[in-house]
């Protein structure tokens, strides 16, 4: 409350937090979410916005696996006030959708080629996230990196205690439902590179149309949001490259891969056939 009664007396008091929305990333794994969030909290720089300091709202405990419930879901959706900025990984379920279409909230959906999600999933689990309760597996059971990669394409049902792991599809389709609500603005990570000002714009756009307000011209708040982004803390942006997944994938893991997924990259426009 200290941070929010500070920002409160800052210079944008004629533009209550009260009266704010809640502007909120959601999120694929592994598909930007450090960007979108960066992206976001340039808009405490230039309006009635602030950083709400809570962890990510998730569907799943990273270090049990756990299935969490929609009522702690929602329990901690409504932690959040006028003119927080948060973030999570929170499937297309109709009582979340119900929130995050609400008029209280400004809601970004980013996604990313799944290929590359596959890719950045592998090097997350096995070289940065020790406590993830699949680390070991991958770290000391799995030898190789196609073996990985295979993993992370097919999932594994070799889990105990009821811990699932379902495959790259599987985990993808409960976002799905996101891309059919107007009230969410849903973004390619990828653009973020090859348009991103384009891009930035609507960012803008979505949350003012939301009811964000401010007395900066948008120029200059789009220049704010641009300088926002900070790379070395965006470790999948900071190359500024997409499809590595080619890098990485084999004939073996290409034809898994399409196995799986099916018509999924075509639905998301990411290929226009199954010929790549």
């Amino acid at each position: 409350m200290v941070r929010r009664s500070f920002r409160r007396f800052r210079q944008f008091r004629q533009f209550p937090l009260t009266q704010a929305p809640i502007l909120f990333a959601n999120a694929f794994p592994k598909s930007g979410t450090h960007l979108l969030t960066q992206i976001l909290a340039g808009f405490s720089k230039f309006g009635p916005a602030v950083v709400s300091g809570l962890p990510a709202i998730v569907n799943f405990e990273g270090d049990t696996g756990r299935q969490r419930t929609n009522a702690e879901i929602l329990r901690d959706l409504g932690r959040l006030l006028p003119g927080d900025i948060g973030y999570g990984h929170l499937h297309a379920q109709s009582d979340i959708v119900n929130v995050l279409c609400s008029a209280r909230f400004a809601t970004y959906f980013i996604l990313r080629d799944p290929r590359d999600v596959v890719v950045s999933h592998v090097h997350y689990i096995t070289q940065i996230e020790p406590n993830h309760i699949h680390h070991d597996y991958y770290k000391n059971e799995l030898k190789s990196l196609d073996d990985r990669i295979r993993i992370s394409i097919t999932g594994r049902d070799d889990l105990s205690a009821g811990i699932s792991f379902p495959n790259i599809y599987e985990r993808f389709k409960p976002y799905l439902g996101w891309l059919q609500h107007s009230d969410v603005m849903v973004l390619h990570f990828e653009d973020f590179i090859t348009k991103r000002q384009q891009i930035l714009s609507k960012v803008y756009d979505h949350a003012t149309e939301r009811g964000f307000t401010t007395s900066y011209d948008k120029p200059t708040a789009m220049k704010i949001l641009n300088q926002s982004i900070d790379p070395e803390r965006s470790p999948t942006f900071r190359s500024g490259k997409i499809g590595r997944w080619r890098d990485s994938f084999n004939e073996n893991t290409k034809a898994q891969f399409k196995q799986v997924c099916g018509d999924l990259l075509i639905r998301l426009g990411y290929e226009n056939d199954n010929a790549w």
